[in-house]
């Protein structure tokens, strides 16, 4: 079992919203249902896997702020069997690292990957020699993807799957999140902690999540009615 694999098997319906982000500083905001994150998710582990050529228990570097693409970089490295690590984790060579422009030089890696940050994926032009584009990388892949065999090992800055899955149902439980629900968050999600307790939470068990990103307070209850919340992460 895979941490990804977990949370769409807690999907009830794959044609809903299972994640909407917005940032308030931009003004964007993007609806992803569950079969729409599920396809770039399994494109970035089927480009992990048979372009980079990752294997269960390689480390991968995730140092992105919060952001669609971000969870679907970190759905597909976890379907790929890969040792996620955030930007706060000290860690060596790696296989492959997800990051924004600014910092193409700051990890020893095989791969170096900058994610747009772009509401439509669109690709970042004239990058360095030798730094792919995410979009442009994983968009050429299959939108289906087969973790059989894959087994559970280290997940997150050293976690395992089962911990991390443990965690996250707890985290539910703890904030009375059910199945069903349309959850709101305008906490950060960007190190192992928020991933956890902001992103994963919600999703294991099946609720819906819209994540803020650079809120702006007078405008959060203002979303609360607008996305039909039932409930807010605090």
């Amino acid at each position: 079992m895979t941490i990804t694999a977990a949370l769409l098997d807690a999907v009830a319906d794959y044609s809903q919203p299972m994640l909407t982000y917005y940032h308030d500083g931009t003004g964007e905001r993007t609806e992803l249902s569950a079969a729409t994150l599920g396809n770039w998710a399994a494109k970035t582990a089927n480009f992990l896997r048979d372009e980079v050529g990752v294997l269960a228990g390689d480390d991968v570097v995730v140092d992105l702020p919060e952001h669609w693409q971000t969870a679907a970089i970190l759905l597909g490295a976890w379907w790929a069997g890969a040792h996620v690590h955030t930007g706060s984790s000290d860690v060596g060579h790696v296989s492959v690292a997800f990051v924004t422009l600014d910092d193409v030089d700051r990890y020893d890696a095989d791969e170096v990957v900058v994610a747009s940050l772009d509401p439509f994926a669109l690709p970042l032009k004239d990058l360095p020699i030798g730094v792919a584009d995410f979009g442009s990388a994983v968009r050429v892949h299959g939108d289906q993807y087969s973790a059989a065999g894959i087994a559970a090992g280290s997940a997150l800055d050293g976690r395992s799957v089962t911990e991390v899955l443990d965690a996250a149902r707890a985290g539910a439980v703890d904030a009375g999140i059910t199945a069903g629900l349309r959850v709101l968050t305008t906490l950060p999600w960007h190190d192992a902690d928020g991933i956890v307790g902001q992103l994963l939470a919600p999703l294991v068990v099946g609720a819906s999540l819209v994540t803020v990103a650079d809120p702006d307070p007078a405008k959060v209850e203002a979303k609360l009615a607008a996305e039909r919340a039932t409930s807010r992460m605090r």
